[in-house]
Parts: structure tokens; sequence; C-alpha cells
């Protein structure tokens, strides 16, 4: 059984929803994005998204494009985010990990090569923003052949046709969009016609949807489950969280001022978004 599965069904068994919250890996380094993301799976995260840094990320809003960049001026590259995986992995062996990954990076490492590493580090899944499901056939292959699960987004107004693919070439989750767009809590996730979205997608069966885009606050969290999604998924605002305690003056880009106030704060917000995935 695949940890996401594992997941989805304990989560069932106690009446929750998934809380899982995404993270860019090597922001602001490789070090604190390794201890940040440890203190959002203590604080009761319940999976992670976890991203690596590119470029041209262009499904994502400003806020986490500056995380992209935080991150490549840190020096991150493709090498060090395996290492960042392995060690998550090495300190928490049960927790699912999705990746999301732009089509340009495992292209030029080579797809089985780059799918192969991610499974030997420890990754579950994987989401590649920019390749719809029409053009996913590459990606699913070089993902099934090694154990990892093909992941694709389900677009809030997607085709019935579009929707039937995504169900049926998604393993371990969809991820549901809950507004179109990009990335970013500029543009809250909408509060009516959720349970349309949801019910849209999981009539073509697949696997549990878990919903994102725009999910901020705990009182988004409680409307994404109580729409029937199995989790909801948030990352700007984490970004944000993360960027205001970045020290941009000091001579060592990317520095964090005060760890241990950056930990207290991620914790007291991923609590809150936790608790909002108790179903009623």
């Amino acid at each position: 059984m695949s940890r996401f599965t594992a997941l989805f069904e304990a989560l069932e068994a106690k009446n929750e929803g998934a809380f899982v919250p995404f993270v860019m890996l090597g922001d602001p380094s490789a070090d604190d994005a390794v201890e940040i993301i440890s203190t959002l799976i203590d604080a009761g995260a319940d999976a992670l998204e976890l991203g690596v840094p590119f470029s041209d990320p262009v499904a994502d809003g400003p806020t986490i494009q500056k995380a992209h960049l935080r991150a490549l001026d840190g020096g991150a590259t493709v090498d060090s985010c395996m290492e960042q995986i392995r060690e998550i992995r090495r300190h928490h062996p049960d927790t699912p990990i999705g990746m999301l990954v732009y089509a340009n990076v495992p292209y030029v490492r080579g797809l089985e090569k780059f799918y192969t590493e991610l499974h030997e580090a420890g990754a579950d899944a994987v989401l590649v923003p920019d390749a719809p499901v029409r053009e996913g056939a590459p990606f699913v292959e070089a993902a099934t052949a090694v154990g990892i699960d093909p992941v694709f987004i389900a677009p809030a107004q997607a085709r019935p046709e579009v929707l039937e693919d995504v169900a049926a070439h998604s393993r371990g989750y969809i991820y549901a969009i809950s507004r179109d767009g990009v990335t970013g809590t500029e543009h809250e996730s909408q509060t009516t016609g959720l349970s349309d979205v949801v019910s849209n997608i999981t009539s073509y069966g697949g696997p549990p949807v878990l919903l994102g885009f725009g999910i901020s606050t705990p009182q988004h969290v409680a409307d994404a489950i109580a729409a029937g999604a199995s989790g909801a998924i948030t990352g700007s605002a984490i970004a944000k969280i993360i960027d205001a305690h970045v020290d941009y003056t000091h001579p060592n880009p990317g520095t964090i001022r005060d760890m241990d106030a950056l930990k207290t704060e991620l914790t007291s917000y991923v609590t809150a978004m936790k608790r909002a995935t108790l179903k009623p």
C-alpha cells in the first residue's frame, strides 16, 4: 500500500481530512528548508508537497515565484533537492511526499533518471504543473516504471473528457484547483461552488481529491472538507510566513533572522489549519 493510500484510509477512519503544506526545497537554504519541513510535520501536517526550484514557474503567483528565486539564489540544485528529500525521509519514514516539478527539470535530467532518483530518495508522487494530462504520457510511463504516483491537475472548469483522463491517469491523489489562475493568496479560494468542483471530479472515479489554489485560512480548509475533498493543500501562505522572516539586509542572502520565531509562527499556523480538517 502506498503512503498516500495508507494516509487517506487512516484519516477517513478518524473522520478527518488531510492538511498538506507546500514548501519549496532549498528555501531559503537547504538546511533551513529541512528544518522548516520537519517543523510542519511535527505541527500536524499529514503529508507534504515539495517544490523543486525553477526559473520560469508559470503556474505560480508572485509569492511562490519569490520562493523559487530565493532557493535558486541560495544555490539550490536538483542534486541538493534530492539530498533534502533523503534527509526528510530519514526522519519521517511514514509521511507521504508529493513533488511539484516543472517539466523542463526532468526532461533535462532525463525522465528515467529523474524519476528513479526521486523514488530512491523517498518521494511518493510527482505533479508536473505545466504538463496537462493530454501531454502526460511520458511522465506517467517514467513514474509508474519506478513506483512513483503520477498526479494531474483537475481544472475548476474542465471539460468532462479532461476530468475523465485526469481520474484515469492520476495515482495517489488528484490536485483539484478551486479557481482558475495561478497559485497565491492574492486570489482566495472560491467559497461557493466547491461541492460542484469536487463532485464533478469524483464522478469519474480516480484517487482522492486534494483541493488547492488560494487555500490560506482554516475556513478555506473547512470549506474544502465540507465540499467533499479528502484534504487541502496550502503553499503561498506558508511561503509568505517564511519570506517575512528572511533578513534581506544580511550579507548572506536568504538568512533567517530568528529560526525559533519562524518555527513558532509556522507551528501555530499549521495547528490551526489541521484542526479545520475535522469533519462535522
